[in-house]
């Protein structure tokens, strides 16, 4: 019974390494080139992993993107894509706009909510 605690342990820290490295484009570029993705099981590996969008399991992921790119592995047309270095640029360069208007939107939000909260206090004294 213990083996079994351990060995689901350990299947379950490789499968959420493995899926928060799907968020990698340079990772993806690289199995693409060595054809993991023409490998019929592989491609079912990667359904099976889908269990991972479940709130379950995602509450561990620290890349949520990487969701998203087990997502659209699911389509043949993006796998094959993958092979060309400058699809795996060019999402690289679209996640990092999205972490960077993420941050700014979110530093803004802050800055307003901490304006209000002094607000508040101004008009409580």
């Amino acid at each position: 019974l213990e083996s079994d605690d351990t060995g689901n342990r350990l299947r379950f820290q490789l499968e959420l390494e493995f899926v928060q490295c799907l968020a990698n484009p340079n990772y993806l570029n690289f199995l693409a080139q060595r054809g993991y993705f023409k490998d019929k099981a592989f491609v079912n590996y990667l359904k099976y992993l889908l269990y991972w969008k479940e709130p379950e399991y995602a509450k561990y992921l620290k890349y949520p993107q990487c969701l998203h790119m087990l997502e659209l592995l699911q389509y043949e047309h993006f796998r094959k894509e993958l092979v060309n270095a400058q699809c795996a640029k060019f999402i690289d360069e679209q996640q990092i706009l999205h972490w960077q208007h993420y941050s700014r939107k979110r530093m803004r939000l802050q800055q307003a909510l901490a304006e209000q909260q002094q607000q508040n206090n101004a008009s409580v004294k």
